[in-house]
């Protein structure tokens, strides 16, 4: 087995890195602090080839792979421990990707351009105030009226509202709406590349709100309400009644971002817990990292993300085979397993390496200066939800492993 990166990936990672340690790093509590990342700050990532990694050149990506995208995230999330910036990179790298598949060629050449120049977000819409996970039990209704369709409904928890809607020159979405019969469930599934602001303007009936997060405050997180608000039929992606399997292959490439933004936190975690260790005296002038009572627990969460780390960059070589060269014999649902478990074990590494850091530090995690709480916040919104919750993982993770016919819905 060969777990090197390419030249490519690693001359890729370290000017990643450059520029994140200038642009981001010395900055990120304070993106926290304000709710909001800089609009120039969103244009510059975009120059660094950060965002539409994997879409092709043609279509104004990069032309790079999932294991580079990977690494962007998981330095993005280094470099922001808070993961919000995270969030923004791997939304504006799998969607995208979802949208060259399936969209159609005049969408994509309107949308993705722009995605890959840092002007514009292209992030899902999934999520109701019914239910998170159950994508198939959508109620936001879009129904074909002559050449557009007539969407009403609302999602909640969606990112990046305010930044598609105030900062950016365009802001869109993968809108998962029923255009079948509820009875239908997933089969009756259609998504719309929604354009909610286009160079400031917005559809008529569309409306938004931003909802008041406990963490992760540099992305938004909103609602998007929809009354009678007119798409054009041109924004079908792929078939109608088909959205619902494009969604899961969507999350599929998604929950392996996630995972790579939960590694990049946990390392950024653990190195904040090891200095502390090492600088931190008690009892006659004992660094508090000769205690096993804090030693040991530093030693888990080493152990814990060089396990996760792995299983993210797996999950990712898997998606190249699958997506980028087209291996023979392997087809997205091969690539299932390996997202989910990614996904569930980088998250909960993510939470422990938090807690512990929290544990370590002490008093001193309980103040803002230090900035623990930041990073804890952030990497709780993927334990409690974002792509999939941690039972929906196992259950795919079952499904994979004892068989479909067996775990079922």
């Amino acid at each position: 087995m060969h777990f090197e990166f390419t030249e490519d990936q690693k001359i890729f990672r370290e000017a990643v890195r450059e520029f994140l340690a200038k642009e981001l790093q010395p900055r990120w509590d304070k993106i926290d602090e304000e709710h909001w990342i800089p609009t120039e700050l969103i244009h510059k990532m975009g120059e660094q080839g950060l965002f539409a990694i994997p879409v092709p050149e043609e279509y104004g990506g990069q032309g790079g792979d999932f294991t580079t995208t990977a690494i962007a995230v998981e330095e993005v999330a280094y470099h922001d421990p808070s993961v919000a910036v995270a969030v923004f990179t791997l939304l504006n790298n799998a969607w995208p990707f979802i949208l060259y598949l399936y969209g159609n060629e005049e969408t994509k050449n309107e949308i993705l351009p722009v995605v890959g120049r840092g002007r514009g977000f292209f992030g899902i819409a999934s999520t109701e105030p019914h239910g998170g996970s159950d994508v198939a039990g959508t109620r936001t209704k879009a129904v074909k009226s002559g050449d557009k369709y007539v969407v009403n409904g609302e999602k909640i928890f969606i990112s990046g509202v305010r930044e598609s809607m105030q900062q950016l020159d365009l802001g869109s979405w993968y809108l998962i709406t029923r255009t079948g019969p509820e009875e239908a469930r997933h089969r009756g599934i259609s998504a719309l590349a929604f354009i909610g602001n286009k160079n400031g303007k917005i559809p008529e009936g569309f409306e938004y709100t931003i909802l008041n997060t406990i963490g992760r405050h540099g992305i938004s997180t909103g609602q998007l309400i929809f009354k009678d608000v007119e798409v054009p039929a041109k924004y079908l992606i792929g078939e109608e009644n088909r959205g619902f399997y494009y969604a899961m292959e969507g999350f599929t490439l998604a929950r392996i971002l996630v995972a790579a933004a939960n590694i990049g936190a946990s390392r950024w975690a653990l190195e904040r817990m090891v200095e502390w260790a090492r600088e931190r005296e008690l009892f006659g002038g004992r660094p508090i990292a000769s205690f096993q009572g804090v030693s040991f627990p530093i030693a888990e969460v080493a152990m814990e993300l060089e396990a996760a780390r792995l299983l993210v960059y797996e999950a990712a070589w898997m998606a190249d085979k699958i997506y980028i060269k087209k291996e023979p014999g392997l087809r997205p649902k091969d690539l299932s397993f390996y997202s989910a478990s990614a996904k569930l074990k980088a998250v909960r590494t993510g939470f422990k390496a938090f807690q512990t850091l929290m544990v370590v530090y002490g008093a001193n995690s309980y103040v803002k200066e230090t900035n623990v709480a930041r990073g804890f916040l952030g990497v709780l919104s993927y334990l409690v939800g974002a792509e999939g919750a941690q039972n929906i993982m196992k259950y795919i993770i079952a499904r994979e492993v004892i068989g479909r016919e067996y775990v079922k819905d």
